[in-house]
């Protein structure tokens, strides 16, 4: 049976500048709507969503955009003002909520905006509900009578109630007393948050990026731009360093010499130390683009590894579909399902935290057993969508490039899925020949499918 294409739903909710469609006032008021038009017809008795949002100037009005949609279809409404996208999917699950809507544009800048969901169960909408959404969307708006009209009320315990739980995902015996930290909000909505969680565990904090003024989120901190917080973490002769991005669901750390940890480095420190104490968590789910390091490494644990699509939904249905618990992208989105049902980064890095403490080691001694592989990704501009597909020049030419690489190497083409861009990554152990062949290889498609010259390293 084939699948209804989305309009608006992406792989993570809807996303998009501010100001153009669908990002605009009227359409998040109808969105609210029709979400709670569905959301209503599935459950019994009065129905209630949350509304969380990170720190982003846009954020307040489309709030109050899908407050007004959302008690025009008859559905209270609980807001927590700015929360991490995790401490939303947390508190949609403990307070019995039907769903919990999210507006943020994770680590994108500012001008951007979007809207995520979460299932009564905090875990991301299935697509026959987006699709739902999406059928509403094409009728009229229509308001209950006035004695219906949803209520909307704030949570003034939500980041105290979020605290609490991130600290309870590692048990009461961690104690961080003795090790100072630098925590690197990202002017986002981890900004009271983060801080407080690795504080009331014992560590000494510096925290950095946690002035946020609407407009500053992400901008030269974070998760994308850990430079400043290895600067810090050497400034201030800290044990390491961890960073956020906007909306809290990424994680990437820095050891105390200055070294910045990815997603895949940190997947296999919570992995080792799995392990270590016979935690059954079944295997690991990496993406396509997690570094051959990781699964080398993995497999000198003994611990199952497969790949998912990129993208941490892939990952997570991977992850439910083998019943296991641990999955990741290099980019920091962690997802710990032994710990919480979504990918969260402060859990993420409590994890890794627990690790640390537990092994009485250092971060950068938990990592000298796994070597990263060097990674060169080029993108070319196709002449149109699909053309690479079923071309036999570029299959030979990467079965070339795979021969001249070995066991220990791997060549990947990604078509963009928005643009009609295909990325040409090649990975392996010796970085001049690994950038080469990633140049020579996206020659061969550009001259067989390009659009032009005018490509960009990534």
């Amino acid at each position: 049976m084939q699948v209804k294409e989305k309009q608006y739903f992406g792989t993570d909710g809807i996303r998009g500048r501010v100001g153009e469609a669908p990002i605009t006032p009227d359409f998040m008021l109808k969105l609210g709507w029709a979400a709670g038009k569905v959301f209503a017809q599935q459950g019994s008795g009065r129905n209630k969503i949350l509304i969380g949002k990170d720190t982003r100037i846009s954020g307040y009005m489309f709030e109050a955009a899908l407050e007004a949609g959302l008690t025009a279809a008859g559905v209270d409404i609980n807001l927590t003002g700015p929360m991490p996208t995790p401490a939303v999917a947390y508190l949609t699950r403990t307070l019995r909520a039907q769903a919990g809507i999210v507006i943020s544009a994770s680590h994108n800048s500012f001008e951007d905006n979007g809207i995520k969901f979460f299932s009564s169960d905090g875990t991301k909408l299935p697509d026959e509900i987006e699709l739902a959404i999406e059928e509403q969307l094409q009728k009229r708006v229509s308001t209950v009578p006035s004695d219906a009209l949803g209520k909307a009320s704030r949570i003034t315990d939500a980041a105290g109630r979020y605290i609490e739980f991130c600290k309870s995902t590692v048990g009461s015996n961690l104690r961080l007393n003795g090790l100072k930290l630098v925590v690197d909000c990202a002017h986002g909505s981890t900004y009271h948050i983060a801080p407080a969680v690795f504080e009331e565990l014992g560590a000494k904090v510096k925290a950095i990026g946690v002035k946020p003024d609407g407009l500053n989120i992400n901008a030269e901190y974070g998760s994308t731009s850990p430079q400043k917080l290895a600067a810090a973490v050497l400034k201030e002769k800290a044990d390491l360093g961890i960073a956020f991005d906007g909306d809290g669901d990424r994680v990437v750390m820095v050891d105390d010499k200055g070294n910045v940890v990815d997603g895949d480095e940190i997947l296999y420190v919570i992995t080792r130390d799995h392990r270590r104490r016979n935690i059954d968590f079944g295997g690991v789910v990496g993406t396509l683009m997690s570094n051959l390091g990781l699964e080398i490494a993995l497999d000198d644990l003994d611990v199952p590894f497969t790949r998912a699509k990129v993208g941490d939904r892939y990952v997570m249905s991977e992850l439910l579909a083998r019943g296991w618990k641990l999955g990741g992208e290099s980019s920091g989105h962690i997802i710990c399902l032994d710990a919480t049902t979504t990918g969260d980064g402060i859990v993420a890095g409590l994890q890794a935290m627990s690790a640390i403490v537990s092994s009485d080691q250092t971060l950068g001694d938990l990592l000298k057993k796994m070597r990263k592989f060097p990674q060169s990704m080029i993108n070319v501009r196709l002449a149109k969508r699909g053309g690479i597909t079923g071309n036999t020049v570029i299959q030979k030419a990467v079965a070339e490039v795979e021969a001249k690489l070995g066991k220990k190497g791997r060549v990947l083409l990604r078509p963009s899925g928005t643009e009609p861009v295909v990325r040409v990554m090649v990975e392996g152990e010796d970085e001049v020949q690994v950038a080469e062949l990633a140049v020579e290889l996206s020659d061969r498609v550009r001259a067989e499918v390009g659009q032009s010259p005018a490509d960009e390293v990534a």
